[in-house]
């Protein structure tokens, strides 16, 4: 199979080491990577996002990252477009696009194009939460399912994410999600992919997860989210969900020591990287599953642009 000809996506959980694999495959590939985390997009967050240093990385191109401000909204639609943009320039350049990140939906527009819902007011999607979490999610997938019987074989009944997005755009456009999706079509085609989805196993992501708290916080965490609270920003603001800002300000506050901070923000990062796990059985079947001792086995395969399996 020849790689060079390829639009290649990396994914996996957070702290999987999706980023410095991206970097040794470009390097072998002549590649350019495009960020496909919805967090490494902001300029005022870098430690908390772990956002690579791309001046590590001055042979590699790197693109959409840090380039957008937490006071401006940014959506899947927008990420697209920048992204499709990225990819058509990388490849008439005769190289080959590296997409990396954790986030799955934007994955997913690229893969199968984005579903134009309407926006749903956020006093709306605030109270479908509210009831997922009065309900629990056992009884909330059963209403659902109630509400939407289509939904029943295409999520996760453990899928609190896109339960409460099934939910709260049946009962808000009175049309099925899975109805919403029948139209929608990607600018590329399935054999256009080569997708990567690193694997890692559990009790090595939590002692990953762990040491990338203490670096974070070593590397200056705090200081970034004095900053960040100095702006701000509204409170239904995207960026306001990247883990350690509450963790860090409650710090700040004096309603936690630090070790209190570190504590929650791996068990968030724990909880976050259970959800891309979650999502990736349902929504990334068709994807390389490569466990992290296995990926330079994977680049040993891979010459000149070709694979040799």
């Amino acid at each position: 199979m020849d790689l060079k000809s390829k639009i290649i996506l990396i994914s996996g959980p957070t702290a999987s080491g999706k980023s410095s694999f991206s970097v040794k495959l470009a390097k072998r590939i002549n590649g350019e990577i495009v960020n496909a985390d919805s967090m490494q997009i902001y300029k005022e967050l870098k430690i908390l996002t772990t956002r690579p240093n791309i001046k590590e990385y001055k042979n590699i191109k790197h693109h959409l990252y840090g380039f957008h401000s937490v006071r401006k909204k940014f959506s899947t639609g927008n990420w697209l477009k920048l992204a499709i943009q990225k990819i058509n320039e990388i490849k008439k350049r005769k190289k080959t696009p590296i997409l990396v990140g954790g986030t799955g939906l934007y994955f997913k527009a690229l893969t199968d194009g984005l579903v134009k819902i309407p926006n749903i007011p956020i006093k709306y999607r605030d109270r479908i939460r509210s009831l997922q979490k009065k309900l629990g999610q056992k009884n909330f997938f059963n209403q659902l399912i109630k509400l939407d019987p289509l939904i029943m074989n295409k999520i996760n009944s453990t899928d609190v994410q896109r339960s409460i997005r099934a939910y709260e755009v049946k009962s808000y456009t009175r049309k099925s999600l899975t109805d919403w999706f029948k139209n929608t079509k990607s600018k590329f085609t399935e054999d256009d992919f080569f997708k990567i989805y690193i694997d890692f196993p559990r009790p090595e992501l939590v002692d990953s997860i762990s040491k990338r708290t203490e670096h974070m916080l070593k590397e200056g965490a705090i200081a970034e989210v004095k900053k960040l609270l100095k702006l701000k920003i509204r409170k239904d603001n995207s960026s306001n969900k990247i883990i350690g800002i509450k963790e860090i300000r409650d710090f700040l506050e004096k309603k936690s020591d630090l070790n209190e901070v570190k504590e929650k923000i791996s068990i968030k990062t724990r909880q976050y990287a259970k959800r891309q796990s979650t999502w990736a059985r349902g929504q990334m079947m068709n994807w390389h599953k490569v466990s992290p001792k296995d990926l330079n086995k994977l680049l040993k395969k891979i010459s000149f642009g070709r694979s040799k399996t």
